[in-house]
């Protein structure tokens, strides 16, 4: 048999599932420290939670969360890169991924993957932004949905 999804507003489902949600949410953020625990916290049986743990993903709404991917160059100078973290989060970009490679010729290539929502910069705005940031020697927009 297929897979089929679908989305369902959670308002006319049994309440299980957003309790099953929740307690995945607490293992995750490590607020508890087992499924048996978040259970208990969120009441509802051990049993209840495998039944649907495997089959139960929240949605997370693609026209409202965009993600982009930045190539920058920096400087090999101290707070640089803290700097371009500050910028960002200033900016209301949620970072989901940064790597850095080792600094050659004194500078270092960072890539940055964002996630911004409604209230963010736009991807121009936050790569000009960027520019202007003490140290950022270059920025380039390598992708984005």
């Amino acid at each position: 048999m297929q897979t089929k999804f679908i989305v369902v507003d959670t308002s006319v489902l049994p309440e299980i599932f957003s309790k099953v949600l929740e307690v995945k949410k607490l293992v995750a953020d490590r607020t508890e420290k087992s499924f048996a625990s978040a259970c208990k916290r969120v009441g509802i049986s051990r049993s209840a939670f495998y039944k649907y743990r495997d089959y139960v993903f929240a949605y997370d709404d693609k026209m409202t969360q965009r993600i982009i991917n930045l190539s920058a160059v920096l400087r090999d100078e101290g707070g640089v890169l803290s700097n371009v973290l500050t910028k960002l989060y200033s900016l209301n970009a949620n970072i989901l991924t940064v790597n850095q490679s080792i600094p050659v010729d004194g500078v270092a290539v960072v890539s940055i993957s964002l996630q911004f929502g409604d209230g963010a910069a736009n991807p121009m705005e936050i790569t000009n932004a960027l520019r202007g940031v003490k140290g950022v020697v270059e920025v380039r927009l390598l992708s984005g949905e």
